[in-house]
């Protein structure tokens, strides 16, 4: 299949989005699919940044990719560079098809809707009303405009029927995979579980954003398990410094890892494989690749009810949910009754590791995507 691979930024820069650009592509590829990448880079205009500083005067937020005219020009460049020969235009963002004219079929394949991220994340609170109105016109009319909308959880599926009425047909889900380059097998991680002890206990929480991903009830938890008598260790991820006054002996703050080289690949791997729980509780959260990551490690996530979490983690295949608001106790009790149990949390191990690659990876969503595009081009 021949598709025009459309994106704002440039989509072989595996930096970008956290990398997703850069994995869609490879999925698909991955499929016998030749992909023409089309990156439209365009400097901000003056209009732009002297409405981004006037909203900001006034306690307003203003998003760059929700301005009409702007969206416009990027759709008119990205027209006039797909080729005649392309069967399908398609893009890891909705709002490229708000005013893209072209005869071909048009899909997208996001994590959430605008209205779903409005007052969810931090970045997209107190909007002005001009960005409220344009960032909710230009979803519409590129849901209007597309002939299939593809999403990463079932939470932005249903925003997208439910905050703009499209039609459930167009609408379709199909899970990021984990944006992680492995080879371990069932025999690996199988190795990986047998080593670990059940008098300890090591917590992972990775995480740039301490209180959205729900650093604190983390920290809660682990010191909550000490009490009860299980040495538990929090190792934190992500964090340049940690957001606290004093630093408690149980945690240990590794700082930022980068994967993008060979030595922070192999730290982030030994934290992984060492853990005997991922832990990010996160208030908001629109997916979570680094759930999908733990699963390739046989590791089982511990987290939310929250946005697009459930579609990653399943209650007693991959790790277990709990509500917003759930109190701590209820945390350090599953993860003590569970490490309490060695061939249940065994058993969880190897199961978090199936979900991961049966449902999880770039493959599984390459090929579900290549056949949702053979049905509509």
């Amino acid at each position: 299949m021949e598709i025009s691979y459309i994106t704002s930024y440039d989509s072989k820069d595996v930096h970008k989005w956290s990398g997703l650009g850069y994995y869609i592509a490879k999925g698909l590829e991955a499929q016998n699919n030749n992909l023409d990448y089309i990156s439209i880079i365009k400097p901000r205009t003056p209009i732009a940044i002297l409405k981004k500083i006037f909203y900001k005067s006034l306690g307003k937020g203003f998003l760059f990719d929700r301005i009409p005219s702007e969206s416009k020009i990027f759709a008119d460049e990205a027209k006039k560079k797909i080729k005649q020969n392309t069967d399908i235009v398609f893009s890891p963002g909705s709002t490229i098809f708000s005013y893209l004219e072209t005869n071909k079929p048009k899909v997208f394949y996001t994590d959430a809707t605008f209205a779903g991220m409005i007052d969810f994340y931090k970045s997209f609170t107190n909007l002005s009303r001009e960005t409220i109105e344009n960032g909710t016109m230009l979803e519409k009319t590129a849901l209007n405009n597309c002939d299939l909308a593809i999403y990463s959880s079932d939470w932005a599926a249903q925003s997208a029927i439910d905050n703009y009425g499209i039609n459930p047909q167009k609408v379709k889900v199909v899970p990021f995979g984990a944006n992680i380059d492995s080879d371990r097998n069932l025999n690996d991680i199988k190795t990986i579980v047998s080593k670990k002890n059940y008098y300890t206990c090591n917590l992972l929480f990775v995480g740039v954003e301490w209180e959205r991903k729900g650093g604190p009830l983390a920290l809660d938890v682990t010191k909550r398990l000490n009490e009860m008598g299980l040495k538990t260790t929090l190792h934190v991820v992500g964090l340049p410094k940690l957001p606290l006054k004093n630093i408690p002996p149980y945690v240990v703050n590794h700082g930022f890892v980068s994967k993008g080289n060979a030595e922070g690949k192999q730290r982030l791997d030994n934290l992984f494989t060492n853990a005997h729980f991922l832990i990010v509780p996160s208030l908001a959260e629109a997916y979570g690749l680094v759930f999908c990551e733990a699963g390739s490690f046989g590791l089982p996530a511990i987290s939310t009810n929250v946005g697009g979490i459930p579609t990653i983690v399943k209650n007693n295949i991959n790790g277990q949910l709990f509500d917003l608001g759930t109190p701590a106790v209820k945390y350090s009790d599953y993860i003590y009754n569970t490490l309490n149990n060695p061939q249940v949390y065994q058993e969880l191990c190897i199961s978090s590791f199936n979900r991961y690659e049966q449902e999880l990876t770039w493959n599984s969503a390459g090929k579900k995507l290549t056949a949702l595009l053979d049905d509509v081009r």
